[in-house]
């Protein structure tokens, strides 16, 4: 629910604190440098402490930072708040997908994927209702603030159910211990999956952060609309990782990833070029549905590329590359808005999708498996 809040109420946070537009890239930099800190470190944490600890910690920590985005005064200090907030984002994110690519299969992970689309479709929602009610932009803050607590609460309470037992055997063989972080970090293959992460990442936040300006400001859509269509685009993703969860675990996965990267690409080569607002607002929708089944079928691919040993840090890699890409993406395209035009976001996104599908195809050929990866089949309880 938090990462479907900034792009709507943007406009209304740099109004209330007098900011130039591209000033959003600012506070999505806080934020990236905290969840890069903690999603890179990631490995590190979890070979000391029991994962069900982290995850109710930092859930409190992201909590706090959302509680605290609802009563500031100062930008500065949203600033810092964003740093905590990105702590605990990024060791939420590390430590769920790194339990989950060991643990679940490829359908269970779209399907946990998709309920991020369920968060990120409602965030934008709930941000609408409380700006079309006259309200202040706070209140959404405050509202998923409180879901967020809670969140933390449920965490601390199931914090000795998280075990090492996976779900994809019945006679499970020991997981392999951990490589140390730096030998991980020697492999090749492990700097293509970083940069793949890192292109897919920045792709889908550039695209949420900054279409509803692009509707608004620069298409002439208002403002109700707007918030419709970025939680479309949220839904667009919500709903393909549901879909894909009822067939992840009977195609070839690479192959299907690279048609799915390809469909992207023709998304946004639509939103770029607007021939209709209805084509370009469908583009839009492609990018979303298409990019569904991509961040949770490489992160289940992942043990098998890079070797399970090397997995809990390559995966916390990927999560720190993915956060990377996505401000950075994110504040190139506010820079190029502002000095040329917002139509430049468009064209940002279809060249960062066709560098995706580049580092896709090398992390393929670069991983330790030598044919395309069918996945396993769940067991029929």
């Amino acid at each position: 629910m938090p990462d479907g809040l900034l792009g709507v109420s943007w406009p209304s946070i740099h109004a209330a604190f007098a900011l130039a537009l591209d000033s959003l890239g600012l506070l999505v930099a806080a934020t990236t440098a905290g969840y890069l800190t903690a999603s890179f470190c990631s490995g590190m944490v979890l070979r000391v402490f029991p994962i069900g600890a982290v995850l109710a910690l930092s859930t409190f920590g992201a909590a706090v930072a959302l509680l605290g985005f609802a009563f500031t005064p100062s930008w500065w200090l949203m600033i810092a708040l964003g740093f905590v907030a990105g702590l605990g984002g990024g060791a939420i994110d590390a430590g769920l997908n790194s339990y989950g690519a060991r643990h679940f299969s490829p359908r269970t992970l779209n399907w946990l994927h998709a309920f991020f689309g369920l968060g990120t479709t409602i965030g934008p929602l709930i941000v609408t209702a409380v700006l079309d009610a006259d309200r202040v932009w706070r209140l959404s803050y405050l509202i998923v603030g409180t879901a967020q607590m809670a969140l933390a609460a449920t965490f601390f309470l199931t914090r000795h159910r998280w075990v090492d037992v996976p779900e994809t055997s019945d006679n499970p063989a020991p997981l392999p211990s951990a490589a140390p972080t730096l030998h991980t970090l020697r492999r090749p293959v492990v700097w293509l999956g970083m940069l793949m992460f890192f292109f897919y990442s920045g792709i889908e936040l550039a695209a949420a952060q900054w279409s509803y300006s692009l509707l608004t400001l620069g298409r002439g859509v208002s403002e109700t609309t707007a918030g419709f269509i970025v939680s479309l685009y949220w839904g667009s993703l919500m709903v393909g990782r549901i879909i894909f969860g009822f067939v992840a675990n009977r195609v070839p996965l690479v192959k299907t990833l690279r048609l799915c990267i390809i469909g992207s690409i023709v998304g946004a080569l639509l939103f770029w070029l607007n021939p209709t607002l209805l084509l370009g607002v469908a583009g839009l929708m492609m990018v979303g549905f298409f990019f569904a089944p991509i961040f949770a079928s490489l992160i289940s691919l992942t043990p098998q590329r890079v070797g399970h040993e090397h997995a809990t840090s390559a995966i916390g890699f990927q999560v720190a590359s993915a956060a990377l890409g996505g401000a950075t993406l994110t504040a190139l395209a506010g820079v190029l808005a502002d000095a040329y035009r917002l139509e430049v976001i468009g064209a940002a996104i279809f060249a960062a999708a066709v560098l995706l599908l580049f580092f896709y195809e090398a992390f393929m050929r670069a991983g330790n498996a030598a044919a395309p990866v069918r996945a396993p089949r769940e067991p029929v309880p």
